[in-house]
């Protein structure tokens, strides 16, 4: 029972149930007994009702309801459940102003209300559409092991205990990456599953420690028949969930392009504000940060947001603390008002440096430019931020208009395949250890392994990645290198972690390629949701906490001895 009103003596109830609300009447008239019992009812309480369907009175017509043109004329009335006074309203407006920790406490009261209620349903219906999908393009759904080995390469993982064979652990799958690759070599061809995965991460808005992926691998496959698969199924998701049609093919765009435009390899293109490359400008500069950058090799980037003059100190010391979250030093400026340039660095530039840079700019007034000067990649990341950052004051100023509902897929393709690990202090994989090279890049595996291109894309909307995958690597020669001789895994570790792949890779792998996308944070931007938790049942909080149920939580000494396991907790 959703609310109660008592009007007269004749009692109206709001029943809700998952398809809406229908209002019931009791009338005394009709029968006393019933009316006065329906009056003591408690909200949330869980009632059979019995009556007749007949039209509202033409006063009473609700429209903003599917059923606000007709009432339940209630003749039974049974008490199945009587609830408590909830702990807080069950209501949309109200409930979204309640702590989330008392919500995520109360889960399966928040779940009542009707916005969780169309967000769970939504998720439904994008899990069915991708299932339609795929079961009409010849893709079989095959589960896979939640119980597998260590591969400590990746993020941290979730380790069990095997009390069968003591001292040793099973690890909770990050993904199900190399099974799909041994489905491929079985002569499955086409693989789908919504798989279960598990990463000990801190957590925020867009992560939790358990979380599912739509997972898909195919054989005999190109990059090319991976986007024109993968568009497909977005395609039948966004119809099948939202009625909206997308547009295909996706626009590409290369990881490099990608930095140098927008400072991230999963750029928002909803808005223009991108970075231009400066160090042509400076490349004979007196200022000695930018000089000393360059002669290093180095990047200086400038980026300039229109009409973000009129930036407060205190914003201003808010993005001087982001860029140096990324490693910048401080955050170089330039104001542009009344005609003139106003920032502590403008005195070190020439007059031929600050022409070249108004030109390449269009600087004029209102303006406020950013800089970055550090290693490349860096220096496009710092401004990256910047530019995110800038966007959301420009849309407090109602100088920059973002529509949700604008759908701007992008594939970013051509990542490097290894990245040089300086704490490691050796190469290793971009994405994974199983990614193949571009062809026309694998001579210069031994030469030069950071100028490779790995076929690896991702499907970025709108500033987030929706999903990454890749062709792999199917011959056994050239992934034995990867992992000896370009990222160094000693050979007695290859074997334990890999051996089995190598061998069944002997046995006539075929070329294949796939993709995983996170599929809770597509339903959160499905259902316009910029957290996660929202579009799961049950999640966890930032800590990894049920608050529901109180997990983690400790367990019987018995146990411990049963799995050879001691505790020892940090000192406080």
């Amino acid at each position: 029972m959703d609310s109660l009103r008592d009007h007269g003596g004749i009692v109206f109830i709001d029943l809700r149930d998952r398809e809406g609300i229908t209002q019931v009447v009791f009338n005394p008239t009709d029968d006393r007994e019933l009316a006065e019992r329906a009056s003591h009812l408690k909200p949330e309480s869980v009632i059979a009702v019995g009556g007749k369907v007949g039209p509202r009175p033409p006063e009473t017509v609700n429209p903003r309801l599917s059923t606000g043109e007709i009432e339940v004329h209630g003749n039974e009335l049974t008490v199945l459940n009587v609830s408590e006074t909830p702990p807080f309203p069950i209501d949309d407006a109200l409930g979204d102003k309640v702590q989330e920790d008392l919500r995520l406490t109360y889960r399966y009261l928040d779940l009542r209300r009707p916005k969780m209620r169309r967000m769970l349903a939504l998720r439904h219906r994008a899990a069915h559409a991708a299932r339609s999908y795929f079961n009409d393009n010849g893709f079989l759904e095959v589960e896979t092991p939640a119980l597998f080995k260590s591969t400590p390469e990746g993020a941290r993982e979730y380790l069990v205990p095997s009390r069968i064979n003591p001292g040793q652990f099973y690890a909770l799958p990050q993904s199900p990456q190399q099974f799909k690759q041994m489905l491929m070599v079985a002569g499955v061809e086409r693989y789908y599953q919504f798989a279960r995965c598990f990463r000990d991460e801190d957590l925020r808005a867009d992560r939790q420690p358990e979380f599912t992926q739509i997972d898909i691998e195919m054989s005999f496959v190109d990059r090319e028949a991976i986007y024109a698969t993968m568009e497909g199924l977005i395609q039948r998701i966004w119809k099948e969930s939202l009625g909206v049609d997308v547009a295909a093919p996706f626009p590409r765009m290369t990881y490099t392009e990608a930095m140098n435009r927008y400072g991230v390899d999963k750029p928002d293109t909803r808005f223009d504000l991108e970075l231009t490359d400066a160090g042509g400008i400076f490349e004979k500069t007196q200022f000695k940060v930018f000089q000393s950058v360059l002669a290093a090799g180095g990047a200086v980037k400038a980026m300039n947001v229109k009409g973000l003059a009129d930036i407060t100190q205190g914003e201003l010391n808010n993005l001087t603390e982001v860029a140096k979250s990324f490693g910048a030093k401080g955050l170089a400026f330039i104001k542009v008002e009344s005609g003139e340039w106003k920032s502590p660095i403008v005195k070190f530039f020439s007059e031929e440096e600050k022409a070249a840079l108004a030109k390449a700019l269009g600087m004029e007034d209102g303006d406020l430019v950013f800089f970055a000067a550090a290693e490349w990649e860096r220096a496009c990341s710092i401004l990256g931020r910047i530019r995110l950052e800038s966007a959301e004051l420009l849309k407090k100023r109602d100088r920059l208009t973002v529509n949700e509902g604008d759908y701007r897929f992008l594939w970013v393709v051509e990542f490097p395949l290894v990245l040089f690990d300086e704490e490691q202090g050796r190469h290793v994989a971009a994405h994974h250890p199983f990614t193949a090279p571009v062809p026309e890049d694998a001579g210069l595996l031994d030469s030069d392994p950071k100028a490779v291109r790995g076929q690896h894309y991702d499907l970025v909307l709108n500033g987030v990645e929706l999903g990454g995958g890749s062709i792999r690597v199917h011959q056994p020669d050239l992934q034995l290198k990867l992992f000896k001789d370009i990222f160094g895994i000693p050979e007695d570790v290859i074997e334990e972690r890999f051996g089995y792949m190598l061998r069944a890779f002997r046995h006539g792998a075929p070329p294949h390629g796939g993709i995983a996308f996170g599929f809770d944070r597509m339903v959160a931007i499905l259902n316009g949701t910029r957290s996660i938790r929202d579009v799961i049942a049950f999640p966890k909080t930032q800590k990894g906490q049920c608050l529901m149920t109180g997990s983690p939580a400790p367990v019987a000494a018995r146990q411990l001895r049963d799995l050879h396991i001691d505790v020892t907790l940090p000192k406080e």
